[in-house]
């Protein structure tokens, strides 16, 4: 019978474990705790030991000599040093901050003209009012109704600024009606002036933000039938306005070629003159030198410039 052996034991496998970035920020945020809790006792002890308004220190700090360490003094402990690992954070002191009221509210010791104020509100109150809707009326015969289909649900944006009853649906479905025009295109379409154009009476129009530029100047909205109106008042009728708008072409067409011909009559005439110049700067002119008369009556005269020799005899 073999005798029971007893094993041998299993190497101890010791398992690092690493910990991880929370953990590490955790430690290291109760650490700096301890340390704050721990000086603030210290700072605690030591304003204990500052004397009474008797003049009595208490019994339990009884300092041997003025330069015993337990002697009361200003406390030397230095702020803690801020951990990188922390993360990124920002340290208020509101004790410290200055409720400035972000520069646009009144100061409080400043006189306020009630006036003024009265004023501003008054002007509020009417802004408000008049972005305000009207009010739908229990009797329906009492609401305003689209002039095309009937409807309640007008646009109350044409109803203000136009004067126009129509719902959102039927300025869809009628384009040709409803339609809003600049300024330009009624100018260049319909022949109208600026003048009749910025007579809100006969013509009322809508202010819009240019999308061009904010800076470049609003823009003047139209709705296309009471252009048309105003338009066939001022022509007479649509043929009218087509033969004007015809008539106007032409002789604008007529002007863009006179000019073109002018500027081309211009030109040949200053080629002309240039090509006539440049000959006549280019054609020589001799300059003799003196007559030399060695050979009696006859002589002869050279150009410096050519050497162009002239015989002459002299009577």
């Amino acid at each position: 019978m073999d005798r029971p052996v007893t094993p041998p034991p299993h190497p101890s496998t010791s398992v690092d474990l690493q910990p991880t970035p929370e953990q590490v920020r955790q430690v290291e945020i109760n650490r700096l705790k301890a340390k704050t809790r721990q000086r603030q006792r210290e700072e605690a002890a030591a304003a204990s030991a500052v004397p009474n308004s008797n003049g009595k220190r208490p019994l339990a700090v009884v300092p041997a000599t003025s330069n015993s360490p337990t002697a009361p003094g200003p406390s030397k402990s230095k702020p803690l040093n801020r951990d990188s690992r922390l993360g990124t954070y920002f340290e208020y002191d509101l004790s410290k901050m200055v409720n400035s009221r972000g520069g646009f509210l009144l100061e409080d010791d400043k006189e306020v003209d009630e006036d003024m104020l009265r004023k501003e509100k008054e002007r509020e109150r009417q802004r408000i009012q008049k972005n305000l809707e009207p009010p739908v009326h229990l009797d329906p015969s009492l609401d305003p109704h689209c002039r095309e289909c009937g409807s309640i649900s007008i646009d109350h944006n044409y109803s203000k600024t136009f004067g126009c009853l129509v719902c959102k649906t039927c300025q869809n479905d009628m384009p040709e009606k409803y339609s809003l025009l600049t300024k330009t295109e009624c100018k260049q379409d319909y022949l109208l002036t600026d003048s009749e154009l910025r007579d809100e009476e006969a013509l009322p129009h809508m202010l819009k933000a240019n999308p061009h530029k904010s800076t470049f100047a609003n823009m003047m909205l139209y709705v296309r039938y009471q252009v048309e109106e105003f338009a066939w008042k001022k022509w007479g009728s649509p043929e009218a306005l087509d033969a004007e708008y015809e008539r106007r072409t032409a002789e604008a067409s007529k002007k863009k070629n006179r000019k073109f011909e002018e500027g081309l009559r211009d030109l040949r005439r200053r080629t002309k003159e240039s090509v006539w110049q440049r000959k006549k700067d280019e054609e020589h002119r001799h300059v003799f030198g003196p007559a030399n008369t060695s050979r009696g009556s006859s002589g002869q005269q050279v150009c410096h410039t050519c050497g162009f020799t002239v015989d002459f005899e002299e009577l």
